[in-house]
């Protein structure tokens, strides 16, 4: 069974980082795309960041410059450093991977972590 477990998300200042940490189990991701979402208060949830299984990597407008996904293979572990925090960067942050298209068959999703940016 896949499971995917975010760490990392709490409250910092405009203008902070942090660094969310995404475990993965249940089978070998090496071959697939990891990637993370976010859903803040009232909107719906919209991609962020994703890595391809060779290791390609692509980012929304929103925060293209100021993150960085990347992947450790060998640990089955993702992770999302985030800089120059903006308070609209406040949402749910959710790791997934994906055999195929997001949010299609072959998607599994983490329960999220809350990443709070004040200003």
């Amino acid at each position: 069974q896949v499971q995917l477990v975010e760490s990392g998300g709490g409250l910092v200042q405009a203008g902070g980082s942090l660094r969310l940490s995404c475990a993965a189990s249940g089978r070998t991701f090496s071959s697939y795309a990891m990637g993370w979402f976010r859903q803040a208060p009232g909107k719906e949830r919209e991609f962020v960041a994703g890595v391809s299984w060779s290791s390609s990597t692509y980012y929304a407008d929103s925060v293209k410059g100021r993150f960085t996904i990347s992947r450790d293979n060998d640990k089955n572990m993702a992770y999302l450093q985030m800089h120059s925090l903006k308070p609209e960067d406040t949402a749910v942050y959710y790791c997934a991977t994906t055999s195929n298209l997001w949010g299609g068959p072959g998607t599994y999703w983490g329960k999220g972590t809350l990443v709070t940016v004040s200003s």
